[in-house]
């Protein structure tokens, strides 16, 4: 280690001198000892870490290092940094949560947080099933027989796969063998499940002879996957689940079907193309569905698996079921959002749905009232473009559909873009952008209530520096 570096080193404060100082006092005071203590032990080692590094050459001030410690602090302890600002223009934005739940399901989680009849029968007193509302809401809603709830969708498929088809063959279509996010592809959570994967057809074309001919003695089922984070167009073909329906039943066994994005309403009305149905694929005869809970519809990660009665039942006594359960917490707040489908409010009152809504001219008003709050608190050396974009739905539902929206085009004279974005990602809440050419931009379309306001206030901030 060189001379610099031990030098710099040497002028960051021990944890317990920082800690007795007046000021790591008053933060001890004010967010915890064990909160303050937490964050500088994580911010000193980051620092140490940038000098031993070459990141960073200079000394480190104590108001820099307040600063971050107080950041960290309040990330932990304040609910306002716990949310986010998403003006990126993707709807459901993975990373930032997907899809940011109705008020109703808000309220259910509070109240859920408490003791709640989760398993407890209000009129015998006796256990009873845990998912039973959320069942009863889906039968009413897709006319399924039954629905169980585990933790995810990837989780949905390999309890599937796992309690129809443990030791032997499934067959998919070679164009269905897809990747999820995070590098997460179909073929391992095949495999995780101890069913056998048999390929057909090509990856654009399969035709239902190639099915056909793939059923043998060892063949447990056939499964259809929705390739909704991308789209084949041209000479492609795959059997609709209506045909894989038919020469399934032919043979006596069950046809899965992989919905991943689990649309429950058309969303043709918005201007872009419609998902497919989970009511429309149960009445075209798969006899066990699966899906997101948290992507189109709109509630918590969750996925959802419904289908004929003695299916769910299976799947509920597998032991595999226990691990992937989801938790009271999760199970209120998706109760709530299903009955916002019920009654036909979802248009107003989860966000999402309010958000494909917005007309052209309630964005335009919300970009000029943006460009005039920037203008009125002088942000110096920015200049401001509206103009026309798309937005786009995200989490890998209509990958290659934009809808139109409006944005705010900005550009710093002396801060790089791609700075100014760290800096509004720095605030509490932290703003997310995204940057076009040398551009910042501010789509309105995934701003909320009032977080106009904060955007301008942060933008200041960020460009006063």
């Amino acid at each position: 280690m060189n001379d610099s570096i031990s030098k710099l080193l040497r002028t960051l404060p021990a944890v317990s001198e920082f800690l007795t100082s007046p000021t790591g006092q008053q933060l001890c005071s004010t967010c915890g000892e064990g909160v303050i203590k937490h964050s500088l032990r994580q911010t000193l080692d980051e620092l140490r870490h940038a000098i031993r590094t070459n990141k960073q050459t200079t000394p480190i001030s104590l108001d820099h290092l307040i600063t971050e410690v107080t950041l960290r602090a309040q990330r932990l302890t304040q609910p306002q940094a716990r949310q986010a600002i998403n003006a990126t223009g993707i709807l459901l934005h993975t990373g930032l949560g997907r899809a940011p739940m109705c008020n109703a399901a808000i309220q259910a989680l509070q109240a859920a947080a408490e003791y709640t009849p989760l398993q407890a029968s209000l009129d015998s007193g006796d256990r009873s099933l845990r998912e039973a509302r959320v069942e009863q809401l889906l039968q009413e809603l897709i006319g399924c027989e039954a629905a169980t709830v585990v933790n995810n969708n990837a989780a949905a498929t390999m309890l599937i796969l796992n309690t129809l088809a443990a030791t032997k063959e499934v067959i998919i279509s070679r164009g269905q063998l897809i990747e999820i996010g995070g590098s997460f592809r179909m073929t391992d959570v095949m495999a995780q499940s101890n069913a056998i994967l048999r390929e057909v057809g090509t990856t654009n074309r399969t035709h239902l002879r190639d099915y056909q001919a793939a059923i043998n003695e060892n063949t447990a089922a056939l499964i259809h996957v929705h390739t909704s984070n991308y789209r084949i167009r041209g000479f492609a073909s795959t059997p609709t689940i209506t045909e894989l329906a038919e020469l399934a039943h032919k043979h006596n066994l069950p046809v899965i079907d992989d919905l991943g994005s689990g649309a429950i309403v058309p969303l043709s009305s918005w201007g872009i193309s419609d998902e497919p149905l989970v009511k429309d694929s149960l009445a075209a005869g798969a006899d066990v569905v699966c899906f997101s809970g948290d992507k189109l519809i709109c509630g918590p990660q969750s996925g959802i698996i419904c289908g004929k009665k003695s299916i769910i039942e299976r799947i509920r006594k597998n032991p595999y079921a226990r691990m992937f359960r989801v938790c009271k917490l999760t199970l209120a707040a998706l109760e709530a959002t299903l009955v916002e489908f019920l009654n036909n409010t979802y248009r107003e009152n989860i966000p999402f749905y309010r958000m494909l809504s917005r007309s052209a001219a309630e964005l335009d008003k919300d970009a000029q009232f943006l460009q005039a709050a920037l203008t009125k608190i002088q942000c110096k050396n920015l200049t401001i473009e509206i103009t026309d974009d798309l937005s786009y739905v995200g989490s890998g539902s209509i990958p290659d559909e934009g809808i139109p929206t409006r944005i705010l085009r900005l550009r710093h004279t002396t801060i790089p873009s791609a700075e100014l974005a760290r800096r509004l990602r720095s605030n509490i809440p932290p703003i997310f952008t995204r940057l076009s050419d040398r551009d910042l931009v501010i789509d309105l379309r995934t701003l909320r209530e009032g977080d106009a306001d904060q955007v301008a206030i942060a933008i200041q901030r960020s460009t006063a520096r």
